[in-house]
């Protein structure tokens, strides 16, 4: 199989998931069409020797269907769309590895395929299964009254939980195009909080840098100060601060960039704010300001 036909059959699959995504929102008859067009430029082209130019139409229907798809999302975040989906729980036990809102390659020369691939199908779906998994035994201990390994479980739940979350939305603060300066009252805040834009990305890149072992840099929204703040964390919940709300994450563990950049993490860091998705950033900049508590 040729790389052609590789990538023919990752789009295939990305398309799915972007299906599956724009479902669980109520949404995905309002892009079916574009997803047929995506699906079908891929299954003509699998199976065969396909032309430079083939994939660069293919690779273009991706990335229509990606923006109109993130667009919609974003929309339904806002719960503009179906309110019902908005606020339906998850069980215990039944958090899903959501899909990545683009193809495995969509964020190259930044970011690799393969890393994308191995963190995201292997590192986040870890995540995923221990969250699951602390939380059926913690509520089994409930259910049995049997509070024994009580203290192990809601470690897992602290580790695996925070793991799932971050990158979930690490996924959704990244996309193709990226890299653009913030705009509107995101830039305004930023200038406000930091000084200037410039002095903002210069603190969080050292942030990310200078992680102790494995990590993440955050910027976060403090309900409580009224202000943008930049966070460490050790692993994914050590070292951070409590009433706050992520806005902006980047992952600094090894497996995030080790494949692509072996030791150079400020390389990583540096080209990482080429693929910066900040009109998402904004969107929740703009939700999480609406909750206010009273400062001390």
């Amino acid at each position: 199989m040729n790389e052609y036909c590789e990538y023919a059959i990752q789009v295939e699959q990305w398309a799915e998931g972007i299906s599956e995504q724009l479902d669980q929102h109520g949404l995905r008859e309002k892009l079916i069409h574009r997803i047929q067009e995506v699906k079908g430029l891929s299954a003509s082209i699998r199976d065969r020797l396909a032309s430079e130019e083939e994939i660069v139409s293919l690779r273009k229907a991706g990335e229509s269907l990606y923006f109109e798809a993130e667009q919609l999302i974003q929309g339904a975040a806002r719960g503009e769309h179906n309110e019902d989906q908005r606020m339906k729980s998850i069980e215990p036990g039944k958090h899903t590895l959501p899909p990545l809102p683009y193809p495995y390659d969509a964020l190259e020369p930044a970011i690799s395929a393969d890393i994308m691939r191995l963190h995201h199908d292997r590192h986040h779906k870890t995540y995923v299964d221990g969250l699951n998994k602390a939380e059926l035994m913690m509520k089994k201990a409930r259910d049995t009254n049997n509070f024994d390994l009580l203290k192990h479980w809601e470690r897992e739940a602290a580790f695996h939980g925070s793991g799932h979350y971050l990158h979930t939305l690490f996924w959704e603060v990244m996309a193709p195009g990226g890299g653009r300066s913030p705009e509107g009252e995101m830039l305004k805040q930023l200038e406000k909080d930091f000084g200037s834009f410039g002095a903002f990305k210069k603190h969080f890149s050292e942030a990310a840098k200078q992680v102790e072992g494995v990590g993440w840099a955050l910027l976060v929204w403090s309900p409580r100060s009224r202000r943008l703040e930049v966070l460490q964390s050790e692993k994914h919940m050590n070292l951070t601060q409590w009433d706050t709300i992520p806005l902006l994450v980047l992952d600094v563990w090894e497996h995030a960039y080790y494949l692509q950049y072996t030791t150079n993490r400020a390389s990583y860091v540096e080209n990482w704010w080429n693929v910066v998705n900040w009109p998402r950033v904004t969107d929740r900049f703009m939700a999480a300001r609406k909750l206010v508590w009273q400062a001390y």
